[in-house]
């Protein structure tokens, strides 16, 4: 993994030996460590012609260029610890877009705490600012990049004696690279998603003044040896990313260009934060992927051999050749589910291809494992999902939808959305807001397209919908979403559901807030209420509680009702549905 950054060490160790410098007379000669060609010329080609060499590199360095042997420790010899401590200087963390950014962040944390680093909660307060950034859309980096000038305003504020160092990470980092460091000159350093463990390194680059960046995309990276240190230590929720990357190249999507190919992480680093989380207390983990369900492990030669060929939705395709071998995502999810049956397990953000009956079987029948699926349809018009290259019809994400409901017949779904897609039409559109009245979706992401340049459509399509009617039928398409998603909420009034509390409600502190099975925020007096069904011990409710509540009432986004008692995942009341499953809520 060190070998990228060991040529670009390589690269710039050369670079003081070769240098083009420009005389009085507007003339350029070439100087190689040192020594001055005679030859005078303003002809391009002929200064590259009487350029150095290889030989003239090896002939003037002092030291022989020998690869650097790295240590069984992982060490970089020519790199002393010192150089790379962060002697107690306080980095302020600033997190845009998805959630992988959440679970990057904490990372990058991780990595910077081990050298001596502390974080800070206080932009104000801090050594060094790092933004971890989103470039899915343009209005996602806009907002960045109005944020860059506010921390170039307060690098020019501070005290030169505490100097104020600014990094951009992530997505935005990996997208823009050079651009970023030419527009935005308060930006000391750049580092893509698979460079946070050159970030230690990359600081101090930036405590002599230079500008530092490591942009290189691996096809191993996973960083399944470092232990994410949690930015909200405490909660009773928390992320756990299993894989990195996207094969999918739909042609809207930036994601491949800015977080590479795909690459898992091995199931034992994947079961070994899993408990940790449980150790502490967490109530509910969620799995993380850009398509989290595709996950495979291939970390051990038995898996590579021993693994399945790929089971995919039916009706469903790949723009790749089908991949054999590894352990498969049923695997991971059965095993994950197995550490702790207290504990809750969603997944996000998967493809709806990658639901083989394995997976829905295992998420039907077992209890800790939420009903709650995230189907990204996207458009509902096929021509449309041709044009995306999502490799299925209209009919065969309908046939999945119902034959999801028919495996988990109690399961809340969601979806993502994009309005304005290269040559959509009206009648395109019209497809999109009936699939979203036929599914009723409990949960909806909706965006209208934005174009990103590497994407096939930037280099393949024409953004040809125009801005304003980008953004009726966006409205057309939420109005439609909202009123499924408020009838959905409106036919669970009278139910009882399980509910994690998350803690209080941002709108009033004598209110709970949580999330039942389905994903759907639910808001409860805070109350004391009995510390089981039917007992008459009352103690109150603190976050990481699961509670039994009542639904009294609901609006689109939210339900609300009353507590009714403590309670657990095995031990909440339930009733059976077709002689088999225990469903997770149930009706009074």
């Amino acid at each position: 993994m060190y070998s990228a950054c060991l040529r670009m060490n390589l690269i710039a160790s050369m670079r003081p030996y070769w240098s083009v410098q420009k005389n009085l007379q507007g003339q350029f000669r070439t100087c190689c460590a040192g020594h001055t060609s005679d030859k005078i010329s303003t002809n391009s080609s002929t200064k590259l012609k009487d350029g150095p060499s290889l030989q003239d590199f090896l002939k003037y360095s002092t030291e022989d260029l020998r690869p650097v042997e790295i240590g069984e420790d992982g060490t970089v010899p020519y790199l002393n610890e010192d150089d790379v401590w962060g002697g107690r200087r306080k980095v302020y963390f600033e997190t845009y877009g998805c959630q992988m950014n959440v679970s990057d962040t904490e990372i990058a944390w991780s990595v910077l705490k081990d050298s001596g680093y502390q974080r800070t909660e206080s932009v104000n307060d801090a050594d060094v600012i790092l933004a971890v950034t989103c470039a899915i859309r343009e209005n996602a980096e806009q907002k960045i990049w109005t944020r860059l000038q506010q921390f170039r305003a307060m690098k020019t504020r501070r005290n030169k004696s505490r100097p104020l160092k600014v990094g951009v990470l992530g997505c935005m980092a990996e997208r823009l690279k050079k651009d970023l460091l030419e527009r935005e000159k308060s930006v000391d350093l750049i580092a893509g998603p698979d460079a946070y463990r050159d970030l230690p390194r990359l600081l101090s680059l930036t405590e002599s003044g230079q500008r530092a960046a490591n942009v290189v995309l691996s096809l191993e990276e996973t960083y399944a040896d470092v232990m994410p240190v949690r930015m909200n230590a405490g909660a009773p929720t928390a992320f756990v990313s299993i894989m990195r990357g996207c094969d999918n190249m739909c042609s809207y999507c930036i994601v491949p260009f800015t977080r590479g190919r795909e690459r898992s992480r091995p199931i034992r680093s994947i079961l070994e934060e899993v408990r940790a989380l449980s150790g502490q207390g967490v109530k509910e983990v969620t799995l993380l992927g850009q398509n989290v369900n595709s996950y495979r492990d291939m970390s051990e030669q038995q898996q590579q051999l021993a693994g399945s060929p790929t089971n995919l939705s039916a009706g469903f395709g790949t723009i790749y050749r089908k991949k054999k071998g590894g352990l498969r995502f049923s695997a991971l999810l059965d095993r994950v589910s197995q550490v702790d049956p207290e504990m809750r397990i969603r997944f996000v953000s998967p493809h709806p291809k990658d639901f083989p009956d394995e997976v829905l079987q295992l998420i039907r029948d077992r209890p800790n494992i939420c009903n709650h699926l995230h189907l990204p349809a996207q458009s509902g018009s096929s021509q449309v999902l041709q044009s995306m290259r999502r490799n299925h019809t209209r009919e065969a994400y309908l046939e999945l939808v119902q034959h999801v409901k028919e495996v988990i017949p109690d399961v809340s779904l969601s979806s993502d959305f994009i309005v304005g897609f290269c040559g959509e039409t009206e009648d395109d559109h019209n497809q999109t807001l009936s699939l979203a009245r036929q599914v009723r979706y409990d949960n909806a992401y909706l965006f209208a397209y934005s174009m990103r340049k590497k994407t096939h459509a930037y280099h393949k399509l024409m953004d040809d919908v125009p801005a304003g009617v980008k953004q009726r039928r966006l409205a057309e398409l939420i109005d439609v979403c909202r009123k499924g998603m408020a009838e959905a909420n409106a036919e669970r009034i009278e139910q009882v559901h399980l509910v994690l509390v998350e803690g209080l409600s941002k709108k009033s502190p004598s209110d709970l807030a949580g999330r039942n099975d389905g994903n759907t925020k639910v808001i409860i007096p805070n109350m004391d209420i009995p510390d089981e069904v039917g007992g008459q011990q009352c103690s109150a409710m603190k976050a990481g509680d699961y509670v039994a509540v009542k639904i009294t009432s609901s609006t689109s986004q939210v339900l609300k009702g009353i507590p009714l008692a403590h309670t657990n995942l095995q031990g909440f009341p339930s009733m059976t549905l077709e002689g088999q499953k225990a469903v997770k809520i149930s009706s009074t």
